[in-house]
């Protein structure tokens, strides 16, 4: 059935020719039966025009209003009784009024509509002479005309108030996506510069040890040794961290002040928790496994997500807010674990704009758990408050 209706849809004008070829039949069939002679040839004119105007009502709506009017002014003139084909008025008076056509095309199809009753009264009941039933007979037919263009008129407006909800919609769409692509490309320029940071930092470390390792090459082969493995291992951490770096476009320079500003890593966290404690929110931490040196771009992540988590409690959990992080290092990664049982905000306001509106709420954690190849996992808890899981290999994209 449902096929049926989409195929009916699909082919307006098939559907309209349907009707139309109905009417004529019907009409016909009545001019044979109740017509003869001059009044059958007369009326046979009026009945082809009609049709034609069902069937081309949508695809020509004004051209057929007038062939509608012309129609029933041939009527009057020649005195052919209106038939079931005028039917077809109806409808047309019904399509101009739903249709796009100008204001004043609707307005005159109504009054054409309205006008169609007393004329025909006056041409075909006076002539009974019973005045009382002409002016019922005008009322009775001048009903259905002004519901027709009513319920067009208000299938027009409908369309028209769903249109500007549909370009509203799609504005707003637009908007978003703006939004987001736009804190997106910030939340990277702000990676990009704090991954610059670590890298530097590593280099710096390589250039160290290998000025102490040429120093004491001779004396004190141990330590040279030493200072060549160093180099090797923070090399390879640095490579790990340009790969991560790659793909990024940035989009800003940093400002002088931020240039080889010292990156927080995850024994931060521990300060970050007392310093939010000290801000008045209860905070459990806790670490579980056995702590070790993590690559620096996981640990700058999971600082980032730990600070952006509590930033959020402390903003919308409410006075009486409690909050916990939960560090657990596995032999191929850390997890990290932050929950409040606060009222919470807008789920969308994490996605949009972030908790104080100047961050990048989820998608900046997004894109820090995705540079370093990693998983998150963020949403309202069952019972309230928020909930941020998070999985951080030691190896990640590219390694």
């Amino acid at each position: 059935m449902q096929r049926l209706y989409d195929f009916l849809r699909r082919h307006p004008t098939g559907v309209d020719g349907f009707w139309a070829v109905v009417l004529f039949a019907s009409a016909s069939l009545e001019i044979a039966e109740s017509f003869d002679g001059l009044a059958r040839a007369l009326a046979m004119p009026a009945v082809i025009a009609l049709g034609l105007a069902v069937a081309l009502r949508r695809k020509a709506t004004r051209k057929v209003l007038w062939l509608t009017v012309g129609t029933g002014l041939y009527q009057l003139a020649v005195g052919s009784e209106p038939t079931v084909a005028n039917v077809a008025m109806l409808a047309v008076l019904y399509t101009v009024a739903a249709s796009d056509e100008a204001r004043w095309v609707s307005r005159t199809a109504l009054g054409w509509g309205l006008a169609a009753a007393p004329l025909a009264a006056l041409r075909w009941q006076f002539d009974k002479g019973a005045s009382e039933e002409t002016v019922q007979f005008a009322i009775f037919v001048t009903v259905p005309f002004a519901l027709a263009w009513v319920l067009g008129d208000s299938v027009r407006t409908r369309r028209a108030y769903y249109a500007q909800l549909v370009e509203r919609n799609e504005r707003l769409e637009k908007e978003r996506e703006a939004q987001g692509k736009a804190a997106v490309a910030a939340e990277r320029a702000r990676i990009a510069r704090e991954l610059h940071d670590v890298v530097a930092h590593n280099v710096s470390v390589m250039v160290v040890q290998a000025d102490g390792a040429a120093y004491v090459m001779d004396v004190a082969p141990d330590q040279a040794k030493e200072a060549l493995k160093t180099i090797s291992g923070t090399g390879r951490q640095a490579l790990a961290e340009m790969r991560r770096l790659l793909g990024i476009l940035r989009t800003g320079e940093p400002q002088e002040s931020e240039d080889y500003v010292p990156q927080p890593d995850v024994e931060q966290i521990e300060v970050l928790v007392e310093q939010v404690r000290t801000a008045g929110l209860d905070v459990d931490f806790e670490v579980e496994g056995a702590p070790r040196q993590l690559p620096s771009g996981v640990e700058l992540t999971a600082y980032r997500i730990v600070q952006e988590a509590l930033t959020n409690t402390r903003k919308h959990g409410g006075p009486e807010a409690k909050a916990s992080v939960r560090l657990v290092y596995f032999d191929d990664g850390l997890g990290l674990l932050v929950e409040d049982d606060g009222r919470g905000a807008a789920h969308e306001l994490y996605e949009d704009g972030g908790a104080d509106g100047a961050g990048h709420g989820l998608i900046g954690m997004r894109e820090r758990v995705g540079m370093v190849g990693g998983t998150l996992d963020a949403g309202p808890r069952p019972g309230g408050g928020f909930r941020i899981s998070a999985l951080l290999p030691l190896k990640g994209k590219g390694s």
